[in-house]
């Protein structure tokens, strides 16, 4: 075929075969890609709906509609008790009246079972696990995910100890999970690449509000960050207050003692805090070695 004839088949918009047969030109627009390719004016395409997260406005900007599954997700937080497991309330709400277990692995604080109650979420189907050493975490949160028995995974990464080999891992790992994943990491680690297909900024806001920047998401980018109004709990329990220290306080005296009425700007937590720690019946845990 001579080079005039490939150009009158381009103006006219049609295209040969290797068998010579014609056909018109798929414009880019209308051709369909893969599940695992987007163009950058849209959200990408996801193998299965998200879990709704409980925020419309959150569900709008996150591919799939909800929180993923079969991939990671991070929450990149300034430090515990800003509302992060909040945030996830109506996740955990809804796995657990489901049945469905929902998996803690090593929080840095003992979470506060009357609060979570307070919110609504079974405890019965809620399994803390503490995993001491940083190469016991990683794997611990490895075979889990390999398990692909839980509702919901939500595990705290040890800053100084994660490489980005580690998350590469941990994300082929996920692909096989049947619920949402989530990696809670220290602030620095927004600046470090990471294989994880959703990553969201959370800091904190006055008024029960939670600031979510997505960092970086299968879709364009969003400059301005989305303002979440954290749920409250629908009993008598209520949350655990903590405040920063005042001027000429010591600098590692950041809790308030219950009891006592915290001075704005306040923080509500789902922590224990420690003059809680001497009292009985909270979360179990259970000791990764």
């Amino acid at each position: 075929m001579t080079a005039q004839t490939n150009s009158a088949f381009s103006s006219s918009g049609l295209f040969a075969d290797g068998a010579g047969r014609q056909g018109p030109r798929q414009s880019p627009g209308t051709r369909e890609l893969p599940a695992g390719v987007w163009r950058a004016g849209g959200l990408g395409s996801a193998t299965q709906p998200g879990v709704p997260s409980g925020f419309p406005a959150l569900n709008a900007v996150l591919p799939g509609g909800g929180w993923p599954t079969g991939c990671l997700t991070e929450l990149i937080c300034r430090e515990p008790g800003i509302g992060e497991l909040r945030l996830l309330i109506p996740l955990l709400r809804s796995l657990t009246q489901a049945r469905r277990f929902v998996i803690l692995l090593s929080p840095p604080l003992t979470p506060y079972a009357p609060a979570l109650a307070g919110f609504g979420i079974d405890l019965d189907y809620l399994i803390v696990v503490q995993a001491r050493h940083a190469a016991d975490r990683l794997w611990t949160i490895e075979q889990s995910l390999k398990s692909a028995g839980f509702g919901a995974l939500l595990a705290w990464l040890p800053q100084a100890r994660t490489r980005p080999e580690h998350l590469r891992r941990l994300q082929c790992a996920a692909q096989s999970a049947g619920g949402p994943v989530f990696l809670f990491r220290e602030l620095p680690a927004q600046f470090e690449p990471s294989a994880a297909p959703l990553r969201l900024l959370l800091l904190p806001r006055a008024g029960q509000q939670l600031s979510v920047q997505l960092l970086k998401r299968r879709g364009p980018l969003i400059a301005q960050p989305l303002i979440i109004d954290l749920p409250q709990p629908v009993s008598v329990f209520g949350l655990r207050e903590t405040e920063r220290p005042a001027v000429g306080e010591a600098a590692t005296s950041t809790t308030a003692t219950v009891g006592a009425v915290p001075r704005p700007p306040a923080m509500q937590s789902l922590y224990v805090q420690p003059a809680d720690l001497q009292r009985p019946n909270r979360a179990s845990t259970t000791q990764s070695h």
